[in-house]
Protein backbone atom coordinates (compact mmCIF):
# COMPACT_ATOMS: atom_id res chain seq x y z
CA UNK A 1 0.00 0.00 0.00
CA UNK A 2 1.45 2.97 -1.06
CA UNK A 3 0.89 6.36 1.10
CA UNK A 4 1.91 10.09 0.71
CA UNK A 5 3.94 11.41 3.54
CA UNK A 6 1.87 14.58 4.70
CA UNK A 7 2.28 18.56 5.14
CA UNK A 8 3.56 19.62 8.61
CA UNK A 9 1.36 22.44 8.15
CA UNK A 10 1.77 24.78 11.10
CA UNK A 11 4.14 22.18 12.97
CA UNK A 12 7.67 22.16 13.21
CA UNK A 13 9.28 19.57 10.86
CA UNK A 14 10.55 17.15 13.81
CA UNK A 15 6.89 17.42 15.45
CA UNK A 16 5.19 16.55 11.83
CA UNK A 17 7.81 13.36 11.15
CA UNK A 18 6.70 12.11 14.65
CA UNK A 19 3.40 12.41 14.04
CA UNK A 20 3.70 10.60 11.31
CA UNK A 21 5.54 7.89 13.22
CA UNK A 22 3.00 7.76 15.37
CA UNK A 23 0.39 6.94 13.05
CA UNK A 24 2.04 4.39 11.49
CA UNK A 25 2.26 2.95 14.57
CA UNK A 26 -1.29 3.23 15.37
CA UNK A 27 -2.07 1.56 12.07
CA UNK A 28 0.48 -1.15 12.66
CA UNK A 29 -0.91 -1.98 15.94
CA UNK A 30 -4.42 -2.17 14.60
CA UNK A 31 -3.71 -3.96 11.74
CA UNK A 32 -1.41 -7.22 12.20
CA UNK A 33 -0.64 -8.37 8.55
CA UNK A 34 2.39 -8.48 6.27
CA UNK A 35 1.07 -5.98 4.26
CA UNK A 36 3.94 -3.42 3.49
CA UNK A 37 3.56 -0.10 3.86
CA UNK A 38 5.73 2.58 1.24
CA UNK A 39 6.05 5.82 1.32
CA UNK A 40 6.23 7.76 -1.70
CA UNK A 41 8.49 10.84 -1.26
CA UNK A 42 7.15 14.52 -1.86
CA UNK A 43 8.55 17.02 -4.15
CA UNK A 44 8.72 19.41 -1.04
CA UNK A 45 6.05 21.93 -2.33
CA UNK A 46 4.47 23.70 0.21
CA UNK A 47 4.81 22.19 3.96
CA UNK A 48 4.88 18.50 2.70
CA UNK A 49 7.67 16.65 4.51
CA UNK A 50 9.28 13.68 3.08
CA UNK A 51 11.06 15.78 0.04
CA UNK A 52 14.62 14.70 1.17
CA UNK A 53 15.73 11.26 2.46
CA UNK A 54 17.48 12.07 6.09
CA UNK A 55 12.96 12.89 6.14
CA UNK A 56 12.28 9.65 5.20
CA UNK A 57 15.15 7.93 7.13
CA UNK A 58 13.83 9.80 10.69
CA UNK A 59 9.95 8.50 10.01
CA UNK A 60 11.32 4.99 9.47
CA UNK A 61 13.42 5.26 12.35
CA UNK A 62 10.11 6.26 14.61
CA UNK A 63 7.75 3.43 13.70
CA UNK A 64 8.37 0.26 16.01
CA UNK A 65 7.94 -2.30 13.10
CA UNK A 66 10.00 -0.69 10.44
CA UNK A 67 10.26 -4.14 8.50
CA UNK A 68 6.79 -3.54 7.59
CA UNK A 69 7.99 0.05 5.73
CA UNK A 70 9.40 0.65 2.07
CA UNK A 71 9.71 3.63 -0.42
CA UNK A 72 8.00 4.39 -3.59
CA UNK A 73 10.54 6.76 -5.24
CA UNK A 74 8.63 8.88 -7.37
CA UNK A 75 11.19 9.65 -10.30
CA UNK A 76 9.57 13.70 -10.71
CA UNK A 77 9.24 14.36 -6.84
CA UNK A 78 12.71 13.26 -6.67
CA UNK A 79 14.38 15.32 -9.16
CA UNK A 80 11.38 18.34 -8.02
CA UNK A 81 13.40 17.83 -4.35
CA UNK A 82 16.85 18.14 -6.22
CA UNK A 83 18.20 14.86 -6.35
CA UNK A 84 19.23 15.03 -9.96
CA UNK A 85 18.40 11.67 -11.63
CA UNK A 86 18.56 13.39 -15.47
CA UNK A 87 21.81 11.95 -16.14
CA UNK A 88 24.16 8.95 -15.11
CA UNK A 89 26.36 11.17 -12.44
CA UNK A 90 23.52 12.90 -10.63
CA UNK A 91 21.41 9.39 -10.64
CA UNK A 92 24.56 7.33 -8.98
CA UNK A 93 24.68 10.06 -6.71
CA UNK A 94 20.56 9.93 -5.58
CA UNK A 95 21.14 6.20 -5.12
CA UNK A 96 24.21 6.43 -3.17
CA UNK A 97 22.85 9.31 -0.67
CA UNK A 98 19.24 6.76 -0.82
CA UNK A 99 21.50 3.78 0.00
CA UNK A 100 23.58 5.36 3.36
CA UNK A 101 20.25 6.82 4.42
CA UNK A 102 17.16 5.32 3.41
CA UNK A 103 18.73 1.45 2.58
CA UNK A 104 18.57 0.17 -0.89
CA UNK A 105 16.44 -2.46 0.37
CA UNK A 106 13.87 -0.37 1.48
CA UNK A 107 12.95 0.43 -2.50
CA UNK A 108 9.96 -1.58 -3.66
CA UNK A 109 8.71 0.29 -6.40
CA UNK A 110 9.59 3.71 -9.19
CA UNK A 111 6.56 5.96 -10.05
CA UNK A 112 7.69 7.09 -13.72
CA UNK A 113 7.05 10.48 -14.42
CA UNK A 114 8.98 13.22 -15.84
CA UNK A 115 8.92 16.80 -13.98
CA UNK A 116 7.32 19.59 -15.85
CA UNK A 117 9.56 22.11 -13.38
CA UNK A 118 13.04 22.35 -13.21
CA UNK A 119 15.67 20.41 -10.23
CA UNK A 120 14.59 21.55 -7.05
CA UNK A 121 11.94 23.60 -8.29
CA UNK A 122 9.85 21.73 -5.40
CA UNK A 123 6.61 21.91 -7.34
CA UNK A 124 4.74 18.64 -7.90
CA UNK A 125 3.85 18.61 -11.48
CA UNK A 126 4.07 15.42 -13.36
CA UNK A 127 4.90 15.47 -17.12
CA UNK A 128 5.09 12.64 -20.08
CA UNK A 129 8.07 11.17 -20.30
CA UNK A 130 11.07 12.30 -22.16
CA UNK A 131 9.19 15.61 -22.30
CA UNK A 132 10.15 17.59 -19.07
CA UNK A 133 13.81 17.97 -17.56
CA UNK A 134 14.71 14.50 -16.77
CA UNK A 135 14.38 14.20 -20.56
CA UNK A 136 15.01 10.47 -22.02
CA UNK A 137 18.51 10.08 -21.26
CA UNK A 138 17.93 10.47 -17.65
CA UNK A 139 15.07 7.53 -17.75
CA UNK A 140 17.34 5.27 -19.78
CA UNK A 141 19.44 5.45 -17.16
CA UNK A 142 16.29 4.73 -14.35
CA UNK A 143 15.01 1.77 -15.94
CA UNK A 144 18.75 0.26 -17.10
CA UNK A 145 20.68 1.27 -13.53
CA UNK A 146 21.57 -2.67 -12.38
CA UNK A 147 19.89 -1.54 -8.41
CA UNK A 148 16.40 -0.40 -10.21
CA UNK A 149 15.99 -2.47 -13.44
CA UNK A 150 14.24 -5.20 -11.20
CA UNK A 151 11.97 -2.85 -9.67
CA UNK A 152 8.62 -2.59 -10.43
CA UNK A 153 7.07 0.82 -12.09
CA UNK A 154 4.01 2.48 -12.26
CA UNK A 155 3.28 5.63 -14.70
CA UNK A 156 2.21 8.30 -13.13
CA UNK A 157 1.94 10.57 -16.15
CA UNK A 158 -0.77 13.15 -17.27
CA UNK A 159 -3.53 11.39 -19.08
CA UNK A 160 -6.81 12.40 -21.43
CA UNK A 161 -7.22 8.93 -22.31
CA UNK A 162 -5.71 5.93 -23.16
CA UNK A 163 -3.84 6.93 -25.97
CA UNK A 164 -1.21 9.36 -23.81
CA UNK A 165 -0.94 6.03 -21.27
CA UNK A 166 -0.13 4.33 -24.68
CA UNK A 167 2.88 7.22 -25.97
CA UNK A 168 4.22 6.90 -22.63
CA UNK A 169 4.56 2.76 -22.29
CA UNK A 170 6.04 2.77 -25.72
CA UNK A 171 8.64 5.42 -24.83
CA UNK A 172 9.77 3.83 -21.55
CA UNK A 173 9.61 0.30 -23.70
CA UNK A 174 11.85 1.79 -26.26
CA UNK A 175 14.66 3.09 -23.54
CA UNK A 176 14.94 -0.74 -22.27
CA UNK A 177 18.60 -2.59 -22.60
CA UNK A 178 18.73 -6.44 -23.18
CA UNK A 179 14.54 -6.61 -24.11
Amino acid sequence: MIIHIGHRMESSEDEAIEAVSRGINQAFEKAKNSVILLMENTAGQGTEIGYNFDQIKKIIEGVDENGRLGVCLDTAHTFEAGYDVSNKEGLEKTLQKFGETVGLQRLHLIHLNDSKTPLGSRKDRHWHIGEGYIGLEGFRHLINHPLLKHLPGIMETPRKDTVEDLKNMKVIRSLLEDI
